[in-house]
Order: C-alpha cells, then sequence, then structure tokens
C-alpha cells in the first residue's frame, strides 16, 4: 500500500482547488508520452472530471534521439466544463533536454515543471542545441523546476526486480506518471488495474510498471515544494447521467458508422487504405467482424475507394476513410459515385498539407478539394464534425443523409479531432433518428434507374437479384430512363437534376444557431474542429462584458438555408479556420453583401483561446 500519511496530514487550505488544469506531457518518440497522457485522462474521468486531450506526434518514423525533431508530446485539459485541449499549461514533463527546449513555450508562467535531470547530460545538452546553463536564475524565478533522477531511480528499481537497463527505461514514464498523480490528488488503484489488464501475460512488467509507479508517487510525497502545488481539480457537474467513455474521434467515427449500419439494416463495408491521421478508422472498424462490419485493406487509395462504390452498388452501407493526399486520389472515383448516384460515406481526417506535409498534424485545408475537387459538375455532400465526441454523430449522419438521398457524402474531421479524446455519452442506438435507405421495390412496372422523388430527387436503389429490376449504371450519362445518352439537352437535365438533388438536403437539416450575446455587432463564424477553442473564447469575453456573437458550421453543403440570414444581421464578421480562408472564400462566392474578414492560422495547431481573445477584441475596437 501506497503511503498516504503526509496527505493526510495537509489542511485543506494545502490543496488547491482549480476550475480547470492543463498538463502536457513530452519525451522522445518511445518514451511512452502518449501512454502516459491517456493513463492520466482516463483516471480523470474516471473520477469525474471532463476532460480533452491533444496528442502531439512528431511526423518523422523515429527521428534521432533527443532531437527536437524527435519530440513527442501530449497534452490532457481536465476539469468542470472542457471544450478543448488547452492553451498553455500549468504543468509541464519533459523527459529530455530537446523536449525540455521545445516545449517550455507551452508553459504557463509560474508552471510546474518537472524534468528527468539524468538525461541532461553535456550530450544530450549540446544534440538538442542547449549551449548554456539549461536551468537559468531567471528561469527558476518564473517556473517551478522539479529536477528528478528518473532514470536512475527507474534503473535501481529493475535491477532489484532483475531487468535490464532497456526494459527499465520503457518505464520511466510511469515514474512521472506517480509524481503526477500524488500532484492532482489521484490515486493509483485505476491505473494499477490497466496495467494488470495490460500486461495480464507478463507478470513481471506488471510488477515493474507497478513499482515505478508507486516510486515517482512517494517521491513526490518526500518533496516539500510539491505540497504547495497539489491541485483538486473541479469535477463536471454539466454532464447528464449515463455511461461514458474517453473516446478518440477516429474510434468514436468507426462506431458511428457501426450504429448507422445496424440502424439501417444494411451491413457495413470498409475499402480503405493506410494514411495518418485516419487508419485507426480502419482498425476499430476492423476489431468489429462480430457486428458485422467489412473491412478491406486495399492496395491504394483509388483501389479503396472503387471497392466501397462495388459494395454500395451491391446494397451495403459502403464507406472509405483517407486523408488530404488520399481524398485527390480517389476524386476520379467520386466523380463515378456522383455519376451513379450511389450512396457512398467518405472520411478525410485533414492533415497539414501540401503534399506529405505535416502528416501527423492538425489542418482545414481540404475544404476546397471536398467542395469541387472532381471533374465536371460532381455535386455532393460535404459535412464536418466539431468535436472528438460527436465524430460518431457527424459519421451517423454522414450515412443517414448517404443512404436517404442516394449521393456521395465527404465528413471532414482532422487530426486534432482524430487523435484527441474527450467524455462520450454512449447512447443507445434505437434512440438514434431512423435510418431509411430509398430501396426500389421488386417486380416494379414504372422502375427506372434515374426517376427521382420529387420532394429529394433522390433516385431508387435497386441491388443486384432483386426481380424485375434489370438495370444499367456507371461513368457515362445516362438519360432518367436508363439507356447510354449523348443527348445536349439531356446531360443539361441530368446535371441540373444532381446538382438539385444535393441543394434539397437543406430542406432535411436544421437551422443554424448563433449563440453568445444577442446584441452583439461581431460574429465569429467557425467549422469544423475549431468549436471547442471559439466556444471558451467567445463565452469568456462575453463574461468579461465584451458582446460577441458565435456560429458554428457542420453543414458545408449544402449550407443551412438561414444561413444568408443570419450573416446579414452583423457589422462585422470574423471567419475563423486552420487554413488560409478557404471556408471564408466559399462564403463570399454565395454572400458578396456580407462585410467578412478571416483569421487564419496554418501552424500545424489548434486554435489557442487566447489568441481568439486577442483578435476578436481587435476587430470590435477598429
Amino acid at each position: 500500500m501506497i503511503s498516504t500519511k503526509i496527505k493526510n496530514e495537509m489542511t485543506d487550505n494545502q490543496i488547491q482547488s482549480k476550475e480547470d488544469l492543463v498538463i502536457r506531457f513530452a519525451g522522445d518518440s518511445g518514451d511512452g508520452m502518449q501512454l502516459s497522457g491517456t493513463l492520466f485522462s482516463d483516471a480523470s474521468a474516471l473520477t469525474g472530471n471532463d476532460i480533452a486531450t491533444f496528442p502531439d506526434y512528431p511526423p518523422e518514423i523515429r527521428a534521432p534521439h533527443n532531437t527536437i525533431a524527435g519530440v513527442s508530446g501530449y497534452q490532457v485539459h481536465v476539469g468542470n466544463r472542457i471544450y478543448s485541449s488547452g492553451d498553455k499549461c500549468d504543468i509541464l514533463v519533459a523527459m529530455n533536454p530537446a523536449s525540455f527546449k521545445s516545449n517550455l513555450k507551452w508553459a504557463k508562467k509560474g508552471a510546474t515543471v518537472i524534468v528527468d535531470i539524468d538525461t541532461f547530460t553535456d550530450e544530450a545538452l549540446a544534440k538538442a542545441g542547449i549551449t548554456e546553463n539549461p536551468f537559468s536564475d531567471e528561469m527558476e524565478r518564473e517556473y517551478t523546476i522539479i529536477k528528478a533522477p528518473i532514470s536512475s531511480f527507474t534503473f535501481r528499481i529493475g535491477q532489484s526486480q532483475g531487468a535490464d537497463k532497456k526494459t527499465s527505461d520503457k518505464s520511466r514514464n510511469m515514474f512521472a506518471l506517480g509524481i503526477i498523480f500524488f500532484m492532482t490528488n489521484h490515486t493509483l488503484d485505476l491505473t494499477f488495474r490497466y496495467i494488470e489488464r495490460k500486461f495480464a501475460k507478463k507478470p513481471t512488467v506488471i510488477m515493474l510498471n507497478k513499482a515505478v509507479l508507486t516510486e515517482g508517487y512517494e517521491y513526490a510525497e518526500k518533496l516539500e515544494v510539491i505540497h504547495s502545488k497539489i491541485v483538486d481539480v473541479a469535477k463536471c457537474t454539466t454532464m447528464p447521467k449515463g455511461r461514458y467513455r474517453n473516446i478518440t474521434g477516429n474510434v468514436a467515427t468507426a462506431w458511428g458508422l457501426l450504429a448507422a449500419a445496424e440502424r439501417s439494416g444494411r451491413r457495413l463495408f470498409l475499402g480503405s487504405y493506410p494514411i495518418t491521421p485516419a487508419t485507426d478508422i480502419m482498425v476499430e472498424l476492423a476489431k468489429n467482424k462480430g457486428l458485422g462490419a467489412r473491412v478491406f485493406q486495399a492496395e491504394d487509395e483509388i483501389a479503396g475507394i472503387c471497392s466501397a462504390i462495388g459494395a454500395s452498388y451491391a446494397g451495403a452501407l459502403a464507406c472509405t476513410s483517407t486523408s488530404g493526399p488520399g481524398l485527390s486520389l480517389k476524386s476520379e472515383a467520386l466523380g463515378l459515385a456522383v455519376m451513379t448516384e450511389l450512396p457512398l460515406v467518405v472520411i478525410d481526417v485533414q492533415r497539414g498539407g501540401p503534399s506529405t506535409g505535416l502528416p501527423t498534424k492538425t489542418e482545414q485545408s481540404d475544404l476546397v478539394q471536398a467542395l469541387y475537387g472532381r471533374n465536371g459538375e460532381a455535386p455532393l455532400v460535404v459535412l464536418a464534425a466539431s468535436s472528438s465526441a460527436n465524430c460518431f454523430y457527424w459519421a451517423y449522419n454522414a450515412a443517414k443523409i448517404a443512404l436517404e438521398h442516394m449521393t456521395p457524402v465527404i465528413l471532414l474531421t482532422d487530426g486534432y479531432l482524430g487523435n484527441g479524446s474527450q467524455l462520450f455519452r454512449i447512447p443507445k442506438v434505437a434512440d438514434l433518428p431512423s435510418i431509411t435507405p430509398r430501396l426500389a421495390t421488386p417486380n416494379d412496372p414504372d422502375y427506372r434507374p434515374y426517376r427521382r422523388d420529387p420532394e429529394t430527387f433522390a433516385r431508387q436503389w435497386a441491388l443486384p437479384g432483386m426481380e424485375g429490376l434489370s438495370h444499367r449504371v456507371g461513368g457515362l450519362e445516362k438519360s432518367p430512363d436508363g439507356p447510354l445518352s449523348i443527348d445536349p439537352e439531356n446531360h443539361a437535365l441530368m446535371t441540373f437534376n444532381r446538382q438539385e438533388k444535393v441543394n434539397r438536403v437543406a430542406n432535411y437539416i436544421p437551422n443554424q444557431e448563433v449563440t453568445g450575446d444577442p446584441d452583439a455587432d461581431l460574429l465569429v463564424v467557425g467549422w469544423g474542429g475549431t468549436s471547442g477553442a471559439i466556444t471558451m473564447a467567445v463565452e469568456e469575453l462575453n463574461n468579461e462584458g465584451t458582446k460577441v456573437a458565435y456560429t458554428h458550421f457542420n453543414y458545408i453543403c449544402p449550407l443551412p438555408k438561414n444561413t444568408g440570414d443570419i450573416l446579414r444581421k452583423y457589422k462585422k464578421i470574423v471567419v475563423c479556420e486552420l487554413n488560409n480562408g478557404q471556408f471564408l472564400g466559399y462564403l463570399r462566392t454565395q454572400f458578396p453583401e456580407c462585410p467578412m474578414q478571416a483569421y487564419n492560422k496554418v501552424m500545424g495547431l489548434p486554435f489557442e483561446v487566447g489568441e481568439l481573445k486577442d483578435c476578436f477584441t481587435k476587430i470590435l475596437g477598429e
């Protein structure tokens, strides 16, 4: 048992109460920072905190040890009402000089910085580009720096259990996690149970990790300077009762597709090719073959989407997942799906580009490609998720629209949402909106491949084998009755019909909503994964007496029918996005009379609340 004598003797005045706390774990790739962050966020969620996380991977695979290029980070924001992974951190864990140098800029002034002092050798300092004393007097005044001998403690514990140095080093992250657990007033029981489950067949690994975690906790317990830093973070008071779990956006997306398949009665098929940061969608679905999911790992992106189109023709809820480079490769086949008017869900987990770009960083730069990146007039529906948790609902919604309106749907998420995580209240599938695929009726004497519903303009879905419904679809233009046609007027008609079908989806989506101060002069516009940071910025400004309104778009094409009415009400509009102004340009084409300006960020990083507040305040002051 861990001694809690010192903590029990503390007065309530020695334990700070905070509404929220931001912790950042940083080290080399392979130091276990992602695992430490995940374990801390899971423990926090299970004890009642709301959470949001931000994994920050390096783009290189196994960059040289102890270099800036190889630093891997994981930020966790815990507290009462959490919308984003936070700006600057209250506690920074840096496992080597390179992670210390590259991540100190993310620490608040006055933050606690925990370093593995054993790694700060002359050689390591030089390799990280540190030429002076890393802990100057000025720095020690600005931060509380805990120089913990993490490597030597971990090695000593490993030796006592017969583990070699390489095995011991893999547990260094547990020592740092033990310190964090003490500082955040957590017990170790939940993490002990995780270690026991994860390494059930490796009892020696269980013993080592539990011993190192305990040693880190007790090391913090003995440091007087840490006692004044212990924080009790506010528990969430706004979440409705239910069954929750910590979920990443990619897993939530996969679950949303599974739920849609069950609700629609269609078998789920994913034809895909691995690509960062979308691969985990395919991995998660492959784990759920028992729920009827069929996953085909294709040889390339083109084969992935073409197999999905074939599955859709055969009657499946067909999907393909990718990121920006893969979406460009799928563009020709997307045109085929538009021409054949088959339901198809395309998940694009956006990353920094162009080309290979920043594959592990986040960006919103695929919007124009999603809207227009096909040859010819090839309209389709574009949606965007706005949080890691609601990736579930937007994947479900994408499937519902695809199946009920017989159209391809592109769902845009991004690396921040896909890799990040939030608390997710698991719904009952029976409580989700119904999905009614537009299936044809066997032996319908009036069936025609492109006969349209007068309300939606969607065609019927006749599956191979349905009696009396033999037909042909393909990439060549057809007439409404089905045969090939090169008639100019027919092509114009079919082009109009395909566009009108997408336009009429607007009749089946809710009106756009506005939050914030109803008397504001400034309207903030966001879309996709920027929602958390913008929501917090607008809320804080309104609480401080600055009048700001906010509207966030998830339906991109078509836009909600009242979009123009909203935009025309405001004297000033700022569109915030992680690109060079793609959504702003799209809105300007449709509402050129509205006074819109841009706030853009293209750094592979999400927005910070502070920078948004500064931007909005400046615009209001102009």
